[in-house]
């Protein structure tokens, strides 16, 4: 029988993390027929072995090195057979009833492409899981504010503590389902990027088909951010703009780029500087400054950018 949903998990050094995700899915989700799939990209913490030894049930995928998140979901994507397809971090804990949610509201709404439901903190408090599009002006502003585009509300301030569903234009890859349909006609994740910016790329693709992107406040996952990105964290960092400036070349072009090239060599000087100056401890200074240096080299000559 074809699975309702294949539920794709790219794992890179999360064991403990992944072992609660993958519990509180199979613990929450018995009325759905499921193929759960775990890639793990290069793990060094002993993750494939505790999947292999708790969760026989899991497809697992193993990469000798790290492919990153666009690539490592498409390999299980290709393989996966469900109805739906849902991205889910190895930093999430599923709550009661949140898969069926979203496939429910799926099933109930023909134009929906791609569903997302809503992000928890541990604490409960509600995290920013969709937006706008960003356009080249509030990516400018943003960033020369010191503020990343994930602060844009989806549809206006309220839009994360709604209690109905609402069309948004991207959601998080934390908690990400897409139709069958769409995933054949729009393709994957678009493995140009390594890390960011593929999850807004893929539902700005889906939206050019036509399809419409939804936020499902009913379907709660609690989601503790960042359990593989805070290992490397100014990797993350050159990963995120490097990915930001793929994404304004693709969708507005080569001129909207270098702007944006622009606005981030400014600020990352002006960083460069102020950790160089004021913070308390010398490798301290150094370590912040260095990696708002490489950034700024990054956005002038695309030297790792």
């Amino acid at each position: 029988m074809r699975p309702d949903l294949s539920i794709v998990i790219v794992n890179w050094n999360t064991r403990d993390l992944l072992a609660q995700c993958l519990s509180s899915v199979f613990a929450t989700a018995s009325s759905l027929a499921l193929e759960v799939f775990v890639v793990d990209n290069a793990s060094s913490d002993g993750s494939p072995e505790m999947v292999r030894r708790d969760f026989p049930q899991v497809i697992l995928l193993t990469n000798g090195e790290n492919l990153g998140f666009a690539r490592a979901h498409n390999q299980a994507i290709a393989q996966s057979t469900g109805r739906y397809v849902l991205l889910l971090n190895s930093d999430t804990e599923v709550t009661e009833g949140a898969l069926e949610a979203l496939v429910s509201f799926m099933e109930a709404t023909p134009d929906a492409g791609a569903v997302g439901g809503q992000l928890l903190f541990a604490d409960g408090r509600v995290q920013t899981s969709c937006g706008v599009f960003p356009t080249l002006f509030s990516e400018m502003v943003n960033t020369l504010g010191f503020v990343a585009w994930r602060s844009t509300s989806p549809t206006g301030s309220r839009a994360q503590v709604l209690d109905e569903p609402v069309v948004t234009d991207w959601l998080l890859g934390a908690c990400l389902m897409v139709r069958r349909q769409v995933v054949e006609q729009v393709g994957g994740l678009d493995e140009q990027f390594f890390m960011y910016s593929e999850e807004i790329d893929w539902c700005r693709r889906i939206k050019d088909r036509g399809w419409q992107i939804y936020y499902v406040p009913q379907a709660r996952i609690v989601h503790y951010w960042r359990g593989s990105s805070s290992q490397n964290r100014d990797q993350m960092r050159v990963e995120l703009y490097r990915s930001k400036f793929l994404y304004f070349r693709k969708h507005n072009g080569r001129m909207a780029e270098t702007m944006l090239r622009v606005t981030v060599l400014i600020t990352s000087l002006l960083k460069t500087g102020w950790y160089l100056f004021t913070s308390p401890g010398r490798q301290e200074r150094r370590d912040r400054s260095r990696l708002w240096w490489t950034v700024a080299l990054g956005a002038c000559f695309k030297f790792g950018l």
